[in-house]
């Protein structure tokens, strides 16, 4: 994979100019009458979804419950971290009004359902995340911390992952959460939050086991699943520029089943195809990214063989 010296942004020998092609526009969108196919909302397909999303994560913290035995618990924290990329990819999906083809519906299990559990607030995310489409990297990039200075040392990706594994990240992403319910001004925007984690404390409380909100939710939130959105997060966008060309904002990374079990569920992996166009739903990600490699636009020479290369090319500095 050719990139330029202290940047991930792919060479322009690797950007073949072909669009417009096929049935894609020129900005990589597809023609009215593919994208009307591809922005088809299954509203029902995606209850089930979200239903069995929610059955994973019962199902990891009642197999810890029925094992108990020692090793079980870290297996569990571990596995938690994944629930919690479950629940807040579906909630991504809302964000951006494409799980439920009723608004309502989709706010509301987007909001009380996914996002709140996984103590996100629902709507200051949406603000956050819209802004981040209009403009990758722009100079109004929420998450540009997250993205900016990779390629980095191995030492320093190694750093910024420890914090993440033992919690440092999480107390600092939890903080504003605990200022916000005491604040009057923002308190209404963490509600959903707070009543949320305490529905979950309750549930616990009544199943005679209290002990399990602390361990088996807010210790994984605070840790597994900050190395998960971290590892997801700059193979995303690490190192890349602000461009029109979707190719120089965000990588593409080769689809295998370990990644989607663990870190890029519900083909949130197609990212480029995300960024192409933002109102296709998940489950037709993978049809667009083939319309853009039938036109030509990513190219086998553009595209990351594994999340572990590109993880290796994003520490090489």
């Amino acid at each position: 994979m050719g990139v330029m010296a202290a940047t991930m942004v792919p060479t322009s020998d690797r950007l073949p100019d072909v669009l417009p092609a096929g049935r894609l526009l020129a900005d990589g969108r597809p023609e009215p009458a593919l994208r009307a196919e591809l922005r088809r909302v299954p509203s029902w397909r995606n209850a089930v979804t979200v239903g069995a999303a929610w059955a994973q994560v019962a199902a990891v913290i009642a197999g810890a419950v029925w094992i108990d035995r020692w090793w079980a618990w870290p297996i569990a924290v571990v596995l938690m971290g994944r629930s919690f990329a479950l629940l807040l990819i579906l909630a991504h999906e809302a964000a951006h009004r494409l799980l439920f083809s009723d608004r309502r519906v989709n706010d509301g299990v987007g909001r009380w359902l996914l996002a709140a559990p996984g103590l996100v607030p629902f709507d200051l995310y949406r603000r956050a995340h819209m802004a981040h489409h209009r403009d990758e990297l722009g100079p109004d990039e929420p998450d540009a911390a997250l993205y900016a200075g990779y390629p980095i040392t191995r030492a320093s990706l190694r750093r910024k992952l420890t914090r993440d594994a033992v919690g440092i990240s999480g107390w600092k992403n939890l903080r504003p959460l605990l200022r916000g319910a005491v604040r009057s001004s923002s308190r209404r925007t963490v509600a959903p939050v707070l009543v949320a984690q305490a529905a979950l404390l309750v549930a616990f409380t009544l199943a005679g086991r209290p002990w399990l909100y602390p361990l088996l939710w807010l210790l994984p939130w605070m840790t597994s699943w900050r190395v998960i959105n971290r590892l997801r997060v700059i193979a995303e966008h690490g190192g890349m520029t602000r461009s029109a060309d979707k190719r120089c904002t965000t990588h593409q990374v080769r689809q295998r089943w370990a990644a989607r079990f663990w870190m890029v569920p519900y083909r949130t992996g197609w990212h480029l195809a995300h960024h192409v166009d933002a109102g296709v739903p998940w489950r037709n990600l993978p049809s667009l990214h083939r319309e853009l490699e039938a036109a030509g636009w990513v190219t086998p020479a553009l595209e990351w063989p594994s999340y572990t290369a590109l993880w290796k090319a994003l520490s090489a500095r």
